[in-house]
Parts: structure tokens; C-alpha cells; sequence
């Protein structure tokens, strides 16, 4: 019987491990994105992102709101790191609770081998249990060069998805200049078509490709960056890129002869990519709702002729913007909702804007008493 139950330690722990190198593999090693495939750890993101979200938009105070969602991110990240370490602890703590008599003194249980197993693993062995035969000795080697790589493989993944954050971020920070924040794509075109921004708007649309080809590369292979907050004021990039894709549509569908619809073509394109590779690695259902009103896009035409472009409003160019938005405003609008972004124009919850400065209630005086 001790014999049975030995073997089963040894193959479950066996199973335990390659699950366990196998998701480390796919969400640190290997740079693209695993979409329904087995993810051991990655299952615990979204969960505990639905549970975190709940609590911290419980808070009146939006200030507070934004600080505790913006934590998520790096928590999640300890918590991946932990639910690894401890599969693999647990991985061979069932291997050697196997082998528990090749071992001086014989392990008594499985929380022994467990403590072996760990003070193997980080390591930290103060030597009171010793391996005396060969594939024992061989199992805590490879243990212990096992916690060597998964520390370089943390320390990767740490420089990995910080580096991807900020040269994310850099963009749309650049971008308040121009549209503003939150951003609106409006207010983008409007700028740059203020005196002396010759080039700007192709400019800006260039920098932007080059962004949205950056985060279709590390947002699907590291999709944990997806939950990284902005750590400025009523930014988001889910915000800017939906503004800088607004723009893009504007000119496409409504604006004539404009120097830049070329780069606002190659923009546009590579975005919509980028849209349509998120909602598949988030399974988000395809829908071609512009989401916008009519009355919404002629405000913003009249705005873009007030400024001095060549914009028509006419029931072609309206069919044309619809048909564009509907590539991507379903899907970015359903990404501002999951992470709970600041409302901006045309992206996210505009019922509802705690980023805007509410007149305060003033009291009711208060009844004077009369002099006895």
C-alpha cells in the first residue's frame, strides 16, 4: 500500500511540474499570445480582477477608486509569481514525499517533504534532511538550479512588462498636448489645425502606428499589461488610442483632400489589427455598432469646419464613419468598461463623468434663534 501511494506522489508531482514549466513557458518564455490553451496561473487573473474591481469602485471618492485599481496590476503580478513558486513547491514536495526513505532522517509526511521541497527551491536548506541515494540527490539538484531559473525568468518578466508600460505610456502622456485629457478626437484635429502645426496630425498618426504595432506585440504576449493603470489624471490608453482612431475615421470618412489621410490610412489600419487581435485573446464577441449618435458626428463636423477643414456631414460620409467605427468602438468600449477607465468622448461610459468638477450643494441656512 505504501509502495501505491508513493508511486501516485511520484507521477502526480511528475504531471504537477511539466503543467506548471509548460504554463511558465507559454506566459514568460515564449513571446506570443496562447489562446485557449491551459493556463494555470493566468486563470486567476480575471477572477481576482472581478472580485479587486468590485471593491475598489465602492469608494465615493474617485481618487481613491483610481489609486486601489491601479494596485491591481502589480499585485497580480506577485500573485502569478506565487501561485508558480508554489507549484512548483508542491510539484516536488509529492516527488520526494515519494522517495521519503532515500532521505536521512526518513521523512515522516508529506508537510516535511513540502519544507524540503521549498527550503530546496528558494533556497534556504539548513541541511536537517539529507539525501543519501543517487535519485534523490540528482532531484534536489535540479530542484534547487529549478529556483535559480525561475528567479531570472521573474526578473525578465518584471523588466519586460515595466519597459512595455512605459514606452506605452510615453504616448499618451505626449498626446494631452493635443487632445487634451481625457483625450477626444476632436480635439486632437482641432489643434492640429491651429496656425503653425503644419505636419503635426500626420505626425501624431505615425507616432501612433508605431504605438498600436507596439502594444499589439506586448499586450497579447503579456496580457497581464492590459491591467496597468495610467499614472496620470484622467488618462487611459484604452482613451487616447480611441481618440487618435476617431481622428483617423474622421479624416477617412468626412474630411476631403487632407494632407494627411495617408498616415491616417496606415494608422487606422494597423489599430483595427490590433482591436481585432485584443477582443480575440479576450474573447469579446464581434459587433459593428458605431455606438456613436448622428447627432453626436454632425456637432463634431460643424466643430471640424469651424477649424478650417473640408468636413461634410452628408448621409454618404455618415454611412462611411459608421461602417469604420464599427471595426473597433464595440471592443474599445467594452475594454474601458472592463477596466473601469475614466469616461472620455466617444469611448467608454459618458453617462456617468466623476473626473468632472461638480458644482458643490450649498446648505440651507440655518434658522437664526431669536434674541432672548
Amino acid at each position: 500500500m505504501n509502495q501505491l501511494v508513493e508511486t501516485l506522489a511520484v507521477v502526480a508531482g511528475a504531471l504537477l511540474l511539466l503543467v506548471t514549466s509548460y504554463d511558465l513557458f507559454q506566459s514568460v518564455v515564449l513571446p506570443r499570445p496562447a489562446v485557449r490553451k491551459f493556463g494555470l496561473a493566468r486563470s486567476v487573473v480575471r477572477p481576482l480582477w472581478r472580485v479587486w474591481r468590485w471593491v475598489a469602485l465602492r469608494s465615493t471618492a474617485v481618487d481613491r477608486s483610481e489609486a486601489r485599481l491601479a494596485a491591481f496590476a502589480p499585485v497580480a503580478l506577485i500573485v502569478l509569481f506565487l501561485v508558480w513558486a508554489l507549484a512548483l513547491i508542491a510539484g516536488y514536495a509529492l516527488i520526494i514525499y515519494g522517495l521519503r526513505t532515500e532521505f536521512r532522517p526518513e521523512l515522516a509526511d508529506f508537510p516535511e517533504a513540502f519544507y524540503v521541497s521549498a527550503s530546496t527551491l528558494v533556497p534556504l536548506a539548513y541541511g536537517d534532511f539529507v539525501p543519501e541515494l543517487g535519485f534523490a540527490r540528482a532531484l534536489i539538484i535540479i530542484e534547487s538550479a529549478n529556483g535559480v531559473a525561475f528567479a531570472a525568468l521573474a526578473i525578465t518578466l518584471l523588466f519586460e512588462l515595466y519597459g512595455s508600460f512605459r514606452e506605452r505610456e510615453e504616448a499618451v502622456v505626449a498626446l494631452d498636448a493635443l487632445a487634451g485629457a481625457p483625450a477626444s478626437a476632436v480635439q486632437l484635429l482641432e489643434t492640429a489645425a491651429a496656425h503653425n502645426m503644419d505636419g503635426t496630425l500626420r505626425e501624431t498618426f505615425e507616432e501612433w502606428r508605431k504605438w498600436a504595432a507596439m502594444v499589439l506585440e506586448s499586450h497579447l504576449a503579456y496580457p497581464l499589461l492590459i491591467y496597468f493603470r495610467s499614472s496620470h489624471d484622467n488618462e487611459a490608453w484604452i482613451n487616447s488610442f480611441g481618440a487618435v482612431m476617431d481622428a483617423a475615421t474622421l479624416i477617412l470618412s468626412s474630411v476631403d483632400n487632407d494632407e494627411s489621410s495617408g498616415s491616417a490610412k496606415l494608422m487606422f489600419t494597423v489599430g483595427n489589427h490590433m482591436v481585432e487581435d485584443i477582443a480575440w485573446v479576450l474573447r469579446f464577441p464581434p459587433d459593428t455598432s458605431p455606438i456613436i449618435e448622428r447627432e453626436e458626428y454632425v456637432a463634431a463636423i460643424a466643430r471640424l469646419k469651424a477649424a478650417g477643414y473640408r468636413a461634410m456631414d452628408g448621409e454618404e460620409h455618415w454611412q462611411k464613419f459608421a461602417k469604420l467605427r464599427g471595426n473597433y468602438a464595440t471592443v474599445l468600449n467594452r475594454i474601458a468598461s472592463t477596466l473601469s477607465a475614466p469616461p472620455a468622448p466617444w469611448v467608454g461610459d459618458r453617462s456617468y463623468l466623476p473626473h468632472r468638477q461638480r458644482p458643490r450643494r450649498r446648505r440651507s441656512p440655518v434658522a437664526q434663534k431669536p434674541a432672548a
